[in-house]
């Protein structure tokens, strides 16, 4: 935070204002949360959100493979990218609750809300998460990256990571 001597009187208090209206929010809202009944959340509607979330890294993927592919690399621009992807890989793995187990083979799928989780994700949990967190750290290097071949092996091995766990933890069918 700046410190006060820095800003004007008048600038310190707004912003003083802001933070202390942003974080009474934020502490309201939290103790809404705690009293509301997480049983209505259904092991569908967690499919459905990994589901949003992984378009979500496919996207930022997608700009970032762009990036490298126009060979015009645009350092910080891919850093962006790569900071989200690495923050929502660090989430990724903790919405597979076991209840959100249910891998059905040669059955006509709903693309929204079956999943397409290999059942190894939970038998397998601890590589499962390693994975994730190995490929957030490639990402995160990426979003630290200082120059183009830095940036470029740090995707490269996000790319790597993101296939090699979806070749063990996703069924195709």
């Amino acid at each position: 935070m700046m410190k006060r001597a820095a800003l004007g009187t008048r600038e310190w208090l707004t912003g003083a204002m802001i933070a202390g209206l942003v974080s009474a929010g934020t502490l309201g809202i939290g103790s809404m949360a705690l009293g509301q009944d997480q049983s209505a959340a259904t092991a569908k509607d967690v499919i459905f959100a990994r589901k949003i979330l992984m378009v979500s890294i496919g996207d930022n993927m997608d700009e970032l493979e762009a990036i490298i592919a126009s060979g015009k690399i645009d350092v910080q621009h891919g850093a962006m990218h790569a900071d989200l992807v690495s923050v929502m890989l660090l989430s990724f793995p903790h919405l597979f609750p076991p209840a959100s187990n249910q891998w059905k083979p040669n059955v006509d799928k709903d693309p929204g809300s079956d999943t397409y989780a290999a059942p190894e994700v939970w038998s397998r949990y601890a590589d499962f998460y390693q994975r994730a967190h190995n490929a957030s750290k490639a990402a995160y290097n990426a979003s630290q990256a200082r120059n183009e071949e830095e940036f470029k092996k740090s995707v490269g091995e996000l790319r790597t990571g993101c296939d090699g766990c979806h070749a063990v933890y996703q069924k195709k069918d």
